[in-house]
């Protein structure tokens, strides 16, 4: 598995301020370094070899970059630094070689956190308490009776899609870094029977259309040399 990395992910999760996250900031990125662990540990679960793959900006530093390397050592986890968005298909060039050589000598022993016959709510729980550090699940009586209902409708080996904040482990999109021993609050679960998943929805969270208040678009445009302008 590759686990896409910025530091201006980082610095963000580790409490740099808005509009700060592209100025150096050590401490911030070592704080954000917590959330960086967390996710290495909850890919480890599922029995395949981690790779990081750091998309660097040009404003990122040495030392910082030498940073994220030693971390990802400290962990047994190679980190290769990627600009392809600058650079095109060069700039992943060393990545792709990487993955070639991981996956030629390194074993994988894949596994999923849960069986398909375990119950909904179970599976929801597991992956509350295994990939979001949290110590369980809660819901009202409504919403466990839609539980039961597909679990006793015949959907119950359905695997479930978790539909929450993307800026924490947590349900509040301000708690930043790697929060343990939350709980997470479940305010519906919809059936997609066509797609063949049930979705848990967590929290205050739109699930579509998820657009930014304001579109990429309005900076995207064409110079006076034919070129486009915006992109990042």
């Amino acid at each position: 598995m590759v686990l896409v990395a910025t530091l201006r992910a980082l610095k963000m999760q580790g409490g740099a301020k808005k509009g700060e996250y592209t100025h150096a900031n050590e401490g911030a990125l070592i704080k954000g370094f917590e959330n960086m662990n967390r996710h290495v540990e909850n890919l480890q679960h599922f029995g395949v070899p981690v790779v990081v793959a750091l998309n660097r900006f040009a404003e990122d530093t040495d030392a910082e970059v030498e940073l994220l390397r030693q971390r990802c050592a400290e962990l047994e986890v190679e980190a290769i630094t990627c600009t392809h968005h600058a650079d095109g298909g060069a700039g992943a060039e060393a990545l792709a070689k990487a993955m070639v050589r991981v996956v030629g000598s390194e074993t994988s022993e894949f596994r999923t956190l849960y069986p398909d016959n375990m119950p909904l709510w179970d599976k929801t729980r597991t992956i509350a308490r295994m990939i979001y550090g949290a110590q369980g699940v809660i819901a009202d009586k409504k919403i466990r009776t839609k539980f039961k209902m597909y679990q006793d409708g015949g959907f119950g080996d359905l695997p479930v899609c978790i539909a929450k904040t993307q800026y924490s482990f947590s349900t509040d999109p301000d708690l930043l870094g790697a929060p343990a021993n939350h709980v997470v609050p479940i305010r519906d679960v919809r059936l997609s029977a066509g797609a063949e998943f049930v979705v848990v929805i967590c929290g205050d969270i739109m699930t579509m259309p998820g657009l930014p208040k304001r579109p990429s678009a309005e900076d995207i445009r064409v110079n006076e040399d034919g070129e486009i302008e915006g992109l990042f």
